[in-house]
């Protein structure tokens, strides 16, 4: 049986996936592909062969075509959408071919790069930023430099590869150099700014400038390009179907989350944590805690980023588990989490440091500092030590979050998602925490190849000739399924601004607790 639908690419860091989604977004079928990192590299140094990624994609497409035969599926692919790790550069010549490995988000060699263009362009430049990255390229490796006449992003890799053009939705792009919010494109001025730093940085030969090396910036629904022969060949899919602007995965999430009005907020709990915001206007200054790029429709995104998240947590319930007898320890999360839903809002007086690690956007360098204070013989419960745990992660947040809310940005709505959904009883810990309402929408894991599909599907539509409905319409179109919702408690409110407070102090003293607790 023949089915038209939605080819969805996701390149993560660890590997790849692929999804094929009927005409109504219904997954069908997934495959998936892995790769490794460049091996033998220092501890700060992240690379990955492009070619990799291609084989992956070759893996996942075998994978996804024989399961969607075991159900006697045939697939008739409208569009094809992709996302991919944000942040990378993957360098090419004149003719196309890729210049060695590809940096990734992770590669922490160009922190001093990053701070000299924030300083320098008066805008927020991680080390994460491309070109960040292309700057420690040109004092580190112009042998790679000279030979560069393109520079591109995982996704836009894959794009590439499959279409022949050098395109990027504009969220990813925004992830490589800042987006100009007036035009929708990278910003004129910056990239003036930007060439006269790089024509200091490179030793003995000039560099093109930066805009002749980024890649065209697409919004949602624009054109991506068409399948090309090379293309059709790696996918195993006829020439000419529809290719939506390749975008990063943390806007591909956005849209798999149904987020693009201002004020909807994308909150996602792992190993690390992420609060990403959409803003009606654009972000005025420099913050530590928030970064910024862009939806695929080209709206502002405020991006609180933390990477202490759920560890802490996790470790003090593993330690209770511990406590348990040897053939439950795998219980640990079923025993403790009933006990933390339950427990006091304040915590019978508990209060935690969650910092295992940095947390640069809070200003603290190095981690150690992980701790409970305020324990007695009433309050030292798993349910209390647990959920004060998770309150220092969510307060960091508030933290990050505070300069969003003097400058006055709209938080109307939070969703909830990644392992913290797991227990969905917590998002009431999030509304109360944050006094804003908090829905988990079905099939919250589904993750950034559906967003991916989803770009898919309006860029059909687009491609169409249909009706020039906003993005934004288009996602509220496409819920479906009753998401789990938490209205804020007015007394629980009260009682963790207070309890907001003391945190506030406590890390506040954090410097002087690393200086008395670490050599």
């Amino acid at each position: 049986m023949k089915s038209q639908g939605y080819l969805g690419i996701d390149a993560g860091t660890q590997g790849l996936s692929v999804i094929f989604a009927d005409r109504d977004l219904r997954i069908l079928a997934g495959g998936e592909g892995s790769y490794a990192m460049v091996p033998g590299l220092p501890a700060e140094c992240s690379e990955q062969h492009p070619a990799d990624w291609e084989s992956a994609l070759s893996v996942a497409m075998t994978q996804l075509r024989s399961k969607l035969a075991a159900a006697g599926i045939e697939m008739d692919v409208l569009a094809i959408g992709i996302s991919g790790q944000m942040h990378g550069e993957v360098l090419a010549d004149a003719s196309g071919r890729v210049l060695g490995p590809a940096r990734l988000w992770c590669d922490a060699r160009n922190e001093a790069e990053g701070h000299e263009l924030t300083e320098s362009l008066g805008t927020k430049c991680p080390k994460r930023l491309t070109a960040s990255r292309w700057l420690w390229t040109l004092r580190n490796r112009p042998d790679v430099a000279r030979k560069a006449a393109r520079m591109t992003t995982p996704a836009g890799w894959i794009a590439h590869r499959l279409t022949g053009r050098w395109d990027l939705g504009i969220g990813d792009a925004a992830g490589m150099f800042p987006i100009q919010q007036s035009s929708l494109d990278y910003d004129a001025k910056l990239l003036d700014d930007f060439d006269a730093i790089a024509a200091r940085a490179a030793d003995g030969f000039s560099p093109p400038p930066l805009a002749e090396l980024l890649p065209k910036v697409r919004r949602a629904g624009e054109d991506g390009g068409t399948l090309d022969a090379g293309g059709a060949k790696l996918l195993g899919l006829p020439q000419g179907i529809p290719v939506a602007p390749a975008e990063g995965d943390q806007p591909a999430a956005l849209a798999g989350s149904l987020i693009a009005e201002p004020g909807m907020v994308s909150m996602s709990f792992g190993t690390s944590v992420v609060a990403n915001s959409v803003g009606d206007r654009p972000f005025h200054g420099v913050s530590r805690a928030v970064d910024h790029f862009c939806a695929p429709d080209g709206r502002p995104i405020n991006m609180v980023w933390l990477r202490n998240g759920t560890t802490w947590m996790n470790t003090v319930v593993n330690m209770f588990g511990r406590m348990l007898p040897e053939g439950s320890r795998g219980d640990a999360f079923a025993t403790v989490m009933p006990q933390v839903v339950a427990a006091q809002d304040d915590c019978g007086g508990i209060l935690s440091l969650p910092f295992t690690d940095d947390e640069p956007g809070l200003g603290v360098s190095r981690g150690g500092t992980a701790l409970f204070v305020g324990i007695d013989d009433r309050n030292a419960t798993p349910g209390n030590m647990v959920k004060a745990a998770l309150l220092a992660t969510v307060f960091n947040l508030r933290l990050g979050s505070g300069e969003l809310d003097r400058q006055g940005f709209p938080r109307t709505e939070i969703v909830l998602s990644g392992g913290l959904v797991k227990t969905p009883a917590l998002g009431q810990v999030i509304a109360d925490a944050f006094n804003t309402p908090v829905s988990i929408l079905d099939g919250a894991s589904e993750g950034t190849a559906f967003g991916a599909a989803l770009m898919a599907k309006y860029r059909a539509e687009r491609a169409g000739g249909g009706a020039a409905e906003s993005w934004a319409a288009f996602l509220s179109r496409h819920a479906s399924g009753t998401p789990t919702r938490f209205t804020p408690r007015a007394e629980s409110v009260r009682t963790l601004a207070g309890v907001f407070d003391r945190y506030r102090r406590l890390v506040a003293a954090q410097p002087t607790l690393d200086a008395a607790v670490l050599p």
